[in-house]
């Protein structure tokens, strides 16, 4: 829902009620997974999506009646022989999907949602899907406030604990309560979508080949930054719109930069002054990918110097080099899909190989907490 939450936000802002829905449950293959959303705003204005497709038209008009009716729906859709390509998920999979109104007077969960979200504060929206409790209310949760609630002051506390302790990571899901927030009863299934700040990239060596990287690094919705210590190429005029440029020593600016399991490194400067000293910071801090450009016997010199310098053969590990997924790139624009692809691959448990040679699910079951909002 994050890429969607702008234009929400001024729909709720200038008071124009809209239908939302958004993706509560997920089996099987399914094109996008739990939280991803679509609404119906004024003049039919549709933005986001639930299928890539497949059934968006039967949601384009549950979520028009919930504005026209104000009642909340849960709506399953699997794969119909019948019907598929109209009503069903045409690859075998079967999504919920709850559809409920917003309006500004009824939802200050809602506004909140998307004030703390444009912000970049960390806050957990949670959405009552079924039991005794009222279907569709809603609770926002940030670290130090709510606004809103489910029914009950013992569902409300229990939720505000489950949801802030996944703050940090981004973490969505369904939860299940008790009517008073009891942990070991189901009555009441709570869907709780977080929405972290933006995950960085950290991008060290300001080449060409970094511009195209900051570029894909932006659309896949990571916060960029470039970092090298030679003025002459760390400049802002040779980068993305939105992409931070600083000039420093990147194993200083990494020293004092903060870093979690959802960073990501591109280490493109393959020269051993900036490399040595950055990579060894590097490595012994958290991070979700740290690639390195080069050769391989660029990889191997480095290695050799990495371990000299201290490091361990289990934190070298961690380093992916020759850094990208092999497609014969040649372009600066061809090695920065080649790095996307291998951090996205990284991220979901994917193999690289083409999908006309595997087996399963081409959609494989997602991570309990993917630590993102379909980023």
């Amino acid at each position: 829902m994050r890429d969607i939450l702008p234009v929400l936000g001024r729909w709720y802002a200038a008071a124009q009620p809209f239908g939302l829905a958004t993706v509560v449950g997920v089996s099987r293959s399914a094109p996008r997974g739990p939280g991803a959303a679509m609404a119906v705003g004024p003049g039919d204005e549709v933005v986001g999506s639930v299928s890539g497709g497949c059934v968006e038209g039967a949601v384009f008009e549950l979520a028009r009646e919930a504005v026209t009716d104000g009642a909340v729906r849960t709506r399953t859709f699997g794969y119909s022989d019948e019907d598929a390509f109209a009503v069903g998920l045409t690859c075998g999979g079967e999504i919920t999907v709850l559809v409920r109104p917003v309006t500004r007077g009824a939802d200050p969960a809602f506004g909140a949602v998307a004030e703390s979200a444009a912000a970049g504060e960390p806050v957990t929206m949670a959405t009552v899907t079924g039991g005794p409790a009222p279907c569709g209310a809603t609770l926002a949760v940030r670290p130090d406030r709510v606004t809103g609630t489910l029914g009950t002051t013992g569902l409300d506390a229990a939720v505000t604990a489950d949801a802030r302790g996944g703050l940090a990571l981004g973490a969505t899901g369904l939860r299940h309560y008790g009517p008073q927030g009891e942990r070991r009863a189901d009555a009441v299934s709570v869907f709780l979508q977080s929405f972290a700040p933006p995950p960085r990239m950290l991008v060290f060596g300001a080449i060409d080949y970094a511009a195209a990287v900051a570029r894909i690094g932006a659309f896949l919705g990571y916060r960029v930054t470039v970092c090298d210590a030679r003025p002459v190429f760390a400049t802002p005029r040779r980068f993305p719109d939105g992409v931070e440029v600083v000039v420093e020593w990147p194993h200083r600016y990494l020293r004092d930069t903060g870093t979690d399991e959802r960073t990501v490194v591109c280490v493109l400067t393959h020269d051993p002054k900036f490399d040595v000293p950055l990579l060894l910071e590097a490595l012994r801090r958290p991070a979700a990918y740290i690639g390195a450009m080069g050769s391989r016997r660029t990889h191997a010199e480095r290695a050799e110097r990495l371990t000299g310098a201290g490091l361990t053969g289990r934190e070298l590990s961690r380093l992916r080099s020759p850094v990208g997924l092999d497609l014969g790139a040649r372009t600066p624009e061809e090695v920065a899909v080649s790095v996307a692809a291998e951090i996205v691959a990284l991220r979901w448990g994917g193999t690289g190989a083409p999908l006309t040679g595997t087996r399963g699910a081409v959609h494989p079951p997602l991570p309990e907490n993917p630590g993102t909002d379909g980023v």
